[in-house]
């Protein structure tokens, strides 16, 4: 195919892609086609060289199919897997107070990431955690606040009286 059907055949496939990635790699190869470096190509699309230059390698070697995106496996674990089975265990086993935290019964994901910061010496954000916990088919609880200085007869006013008019309005 000649340069003049390739470039049309990329502008007929950035028209229908709707993956940005893959849109940015075709635009790429299209904008290496019209003559553009590829200094100037990693200028507009905001990428490295390098990245610019495996795009157009790619594409050489392959052509237009050659851009697929493979799987990526996303960054390692941080822990290994006899930690992350021993993290399991002690969530599954026990409760956070029988290990040295205050809160008495729920594991919550602040608790699970100070216990693997703690056992560990490995630091999680608290979306990391969550994917940890799913990936071991654990639950967790959202925390909930209780006021230890609550009134038990206001409250009891409150559910009785106050609550049922508040929803008639």
């Amino acid at each position: 195919m000649n340069q003049k059907q390739a470039i049309i055949e990329l502008d007929a496939r950035m028209k229908k892609e709707k993956n940005r990635r893959m849109f940015e790699r075709y635009q790429t190869i299209h904008l290496h086609l019209q003559g553009m470096t590829m200094k100037q190509i990693a200028g507009i699309i905001k990428r490295s060289e390098k990245t610019v230059s495996k795009y157009i390698h790619a594409y050489q070697d392959h052509g237009l199919d050659g851009l697929k995106m493979n799987h990526s496996p996303g960054a390692p674990t941080r822990l290994t897997k006899e930690q992350q089975e021993q993290f399991k265990q002690t969530i599954v086993e026990k409760l956070p107070h029988e290990i040295g935290f205050t809160a008495k019964f729920n594991w919550t994901l602040h608790l699970m990431g100070e216990y693997i910061k703690r056992e560990f010496k490995v630091t999680y954000s608290l979306q990391s955690v969550a994917n940890l916990a799913h990936r071991l088919n654990l639950s967790y609880t959202m925390p909930t606040y209780t006021l230890a200085a609550a009134d038990k007869d206001k409250q009891q006013a409150f559910k009785e009286t106050t609550f049922p008019e508040l929803k008639k309005t």
